[in-house]
């Protein structure tokens, strides 16, 4: 009687199906922790610095651009649809001033950090590795000669990595819970600069770690341009309502000037986190867990 030869089976975490498979979730969450934790322990990332921020602001040259092409071409079109392209690119010229500031601001805190004497890399600008805030902010540190982190996360529609990003620091994530796992993790401080629902998101969740004490260290919460964020929220009103206290409004600052906040950053970053013991109460450095070779 002849036996049929079984061929072997693959291995468990070379079959594509389980991993890709609801039973396989685990394990593809557990890759965006562990593969992320490898490459800042190989490129000796000791912290970052955060920055978040509008996708769809332009560089004031490429606002500049557009301009200038409607205007020439701007007689083939009816009049209604000339006056509103018209209407939105001055708004991206108007907007392009915060690019060009989240720029110079992660020039000024990573030419700052880079002369930090440290085993590893402090105070990493990062990102969220797309367009328009995270661009600016990964181009400004990449000028001043540092490292920049890219946290980008696959979506529907197409958000490339912006070419500032660090090669070998340049992260896709699938879950967003993860993705805002490591935006938080090693973070020091936050800096937002106007943007739309996930800036909002961002901010706010940082805000409520902080206000409930979920944080183990202090994190610096910049706000970037009182024009935009007063006419968007009056946080006096959620005090005199009773729904934050008085002094929640000491979490965050608002500057107005890149200079302001790399001031504050400097200042904070020193005082919290570049002593000799922590200076916040229940401070950890939190550092990157180390696995058996």
């Amino acid at each position: 009687m002849n036996e049929r030869r079984v061929g072997r089976a693959p291995l468990a975490y070379e079959n594509e199906a389980f991993v890709n498979s609801p039973d396989g979730r685990i394990l593809r969450i557990l890759s965006e922790y562990m593969e992320p934790i490898a490459r800042f322990r190989r490129e000796q990332i000791q912290d970052t610095v955060v920055f978040f921020g509008s996708a769809r602001f332009q560089s004031r040259a490429a606002a500049k651009e557009k301009l200038a092409e409607l205007e020439t071409i701007g007689a083939q079109l009816p009049d209604h649809e000339f006056e509103r392209c018209k209407k939105n690119a001055l708004a991206a010229m108007d907007m392009a001033r915060y690019y060009e500031d989240a720029r110079r601001l992660a020039f000024l805190l990573s030419k700052w950090s880079i002369h930090i004497p440290a085993r590893r890399r402090r105070f990493v600008v990062t990102t969220g590795g797309g367009p328009g805030i995270m661009e600016a902010a990964n181009l400004g540190a990449q000028e001043a000669g540092a490292k920049t982190i890219g946290l980008n996360i696959a979506l529907p529609f197409e958000q490339m990595p912006n070419p500032h990003i660090s090669p070998s620091l340049n992260f896709e994530f699938h879950y967003f819970f993860m993705r805002k796992f490591w935006f938080a993790y090693l973070s020091k401080a936050l800096v937002i600069f106007p943007g739309g629902f996930g800036t909002m998101d961002e901010f706010f969740e940082i805000l409520t770690l902080a206000q409930t004490q979920k944080l183990a260290k202090k994190i610096l919460v910049v706000v970037y341009g009182s024009e935009y964020w007063n006419r968007l929220f009056n946080f006096q009103t959620m005090v005199d309502a009773g729904t934050i206290s008085a002094e929640d409004l000491e979490l965050f600052k608002i500057v107005d000037s890149p200079e302001e906040g790399f001031e504050f950053l400097r200042e904070g970053l020193t005082k919290y986190h570049l002593g000799p013991e922590p200076k916040h109460k229940g401070e950890r450095v939190p550092e990157i867990p180390k696995t058996n070779p």
